[in-house]
Formats: structure tokens, C-alpha cells, sequence
């Protein structure tokens, strides 16, 4: 990998941002940050929460976007980058909307074929008894927000009003996912391969803010326990997922499996974490890529995908 040609001037990393992923993503910015310094690369903190980011941004040649969550992942600041003309790392601006939008990227994989679990948009004005009966327990989440945040599992019409009332706080759009009962798999995208998936396991009711980046506790899986013919087929459908919504260079696909064996979708994460407890850089570990490695890669992917 020759890097020399990717180093015309300062590399950007834009981080921490105004989401309610902040603090997430000044972690994964710091890991960025050191992994690029110690690829020789001249580098630049920018945060876009600092009233002076746009200055910050004067003079850069390049940028790694490690922000997560709205305003950084959402095709927004993809966008902003596009017209001060600086090239930057991952999904474009459509698929960085597509895939930040839980609701239009679930419509979208039905409508493909690709399995998915079962879901439906709330509103306040919600038969909350009738989306109980048809789709029994549901996770309540935010449309456009990631890391768990503001998502509940609900089991009755009350608990389901309740969590709908959440995760509104964080947006106006809510979606109720039916409930797969089995083990959650994630897999990390780099170009147009799967790394080796992980199994997570959390003796939380499911894999959520607290089991990603607090327990010490929560489990994971690398190898994770499939058959060589199953983690195939899985890896099938994350790459197929992650195409269908013009997401690029990296990212990371979240599955369950139900007892019956089959796979369902449930996310796109086109920025995902970087952090101590974060899955892309143990799957690129488990492939034989440490940090250094996986980041100059997606510099290098990033660059390749847009001359």
C-alpha cells in the first residue's frame, strides 16, 4: 500500500460534532488521529461543534470523517465537504442519507427482497394495541440516530407508547422493529470484501449503549461459531445490503439470526465507532489488519474510489 501518493497536504479529522454521539466520536477521532500520525501524515482536529471548523478546514487536502450519528453521518457534512471540494473518507452523500435513515433503508431492502425484519413507523397518534398484535415484541428506536441511543424493547401497548415517547426526544422519526429472537452478528465492510463477522453476546435484554461501550462484560465472537457455509451467506447479504444503499469504502452491517436459521438485516453503520470497544477494528484485527493498517486502507480506498 503506498501511501507516499496519498499525503498532498493535511488529512482533516473531523470529530465530536453536536449528535448525541459526541463523546463517541471524539474517541473515535483520537484513535484516528494517532493511527494517521503514525502513518507520517500531517494532521488536523476538526470539530465541527467549534465556531472556527470551517477556518480549520482552510488548507486541508484531504479529510476522515469520524463523526457519528446526524450531522456527520447523514449525508450532511459529505455534502459541505463536496462543495469546499475537499475529497473525504467512506459513503457519499446518498449513501450516508439512505443508510443513516433506518425507516427508507428497511423500505428499501423489502422492496429488494433482501430479509429484513418486520417493522412500521410510530407517531404520536399510533395504534399502539394494533402494531402489538401484529408484530408481538418490538425495538422502539430513533430513525436517524445510532449506538442504541434512545432505543427500548417493548412487549405491550403501554410499554410501546412509553418507548415510542424515548425515542422521539432524539428526532421525529420512530420505528418499531419486530423482535428476532437469536444471536446478533455484526459484519465490517472494507472495499468490496466482509471481514470475519462477530458474534455479540450481553447478558443486557439486547446489545445496547451500555454493552457497547461501557461493560466490560459484554462478549465477542471472533471467530463467531457459524459454519464456514453460513458466515458465507451471511457476508452475502451484508454486502448486498450495504450496496443496495450506494454505501462505499467502509462501514459495518448488523444481523441477527432467528432459531430457525435464518438471517435478518437490521442496519447499516457507514461511520462506524473506532473506539477501545469498537467491532470494525477487532474484525480488521481478526483479518490480520491492525489500526494503523485499517485506517491508511479506508484513506486509500477513500482516495481510489473518488480520481
Amino acid at each position: 500500500m503506498n501511501l507516499q501518493a496519498l499525503k498532498p497536504g493535511p488529512i482533516g479529522v473531523l470529530l465530536g460534532g453536536n449528535s448525541a454521539e459526541r463523546e463517541i466520536s471524539l474517541q473515535s477521532g483520537q484513535t484516528v488521529i494517532k493511527a494517521l500520525q503514525g502513518l507520517g501524515f500531517e494532521v488536523r482536529p476538526v470539530d465541527p461543534a467549534a465556531g472556527d471548523w470551517l477556518t480549520r478546514l482552510e488548507g486541508v487536502s484531504f479529510a476522515f470523517i469520524a463523526l457519528h450519528g446526524p450531522g456527520g453521518e447523514d449525508g450532511s457534512m459529505q455534502g459541505a465537504l463536496q462543495t469546499l471540494g475537499i475529497p473525504y473518507t467512506g459513503s457519499g452523500v446518498l449513501g450516508s442519507a439512505l443508510a443513516m435513515d433506518k425507516l427508507r433503508s428497511k423500505q428499501l431492502w423489502q422492496g429488494l427482497g433482501l430479509s429484513t425484519a418486520g417493522f412500521v413507523s410510530l407517531t404520536a397518534d399510533t395504534d399502539w394495541q394494533q402494531v402489538i398484535d401484529r408484530l408481538g415484541k418490538v425495538f422502539v428506536k430513533p430513525a436517524s440516530e445510532g449506538s442504541s441511543i434512545g432505543m427500548t424493547a417493548a412487549a405491550t401497548a403501554a410499554e410501546l407508547k412509553l418507548a415510542y415517547q424515548a425515542a422521539s426526544k432524539y428526532g421525529e422519526g420512530v420505528l418499531a422493529e419486530q423482535f428476532i429472537d437469536g444471536p446478533e452478528y455484526t459484519v465490517a465492510i472494507l472495499g468490496d470484501e466482509a471481514l470475519p463477522a462477530i458474534r455479540l453476546e450481553t447478558d443486557n435484554e439486547f446489545y445496547d449503549y451500555e454493552a457497547k461501550y461501557l461493560s466490560d462484560d459484554t462478549r465477542y465472537l471472533c471467530p463467531c461459531g457459524l459454519s464456514p457455509a453460513d458466515e458465507t451467506a451471511m457476508a452475502k447479504l451484508a454486502l448486498r445490503a450495504f450496496s443496495s444503499l450506494d454505501c462505499a469504502v467502509w462501514g459495518r452491517v448488523d444481523i441477527m439470526r432467528d432459531g430457525e436459521g435464518r438471517f435478518y438485516v437490521l442496519e447499516v453503520n457507514t461511520i462506524p465507532g473506532m473506539t477501545s470497544h469498537s467491532l470494525v477494528p477487532m474484525a480488521a484485527a481478526a483479518a490480520g489488519l491492525d489500526i494503523q493498517a485499517l485506517v491508511g486502507r479506508i484513506v486509500q480506498l477513500s482516495e481510489e474510489g473518488r480520481r
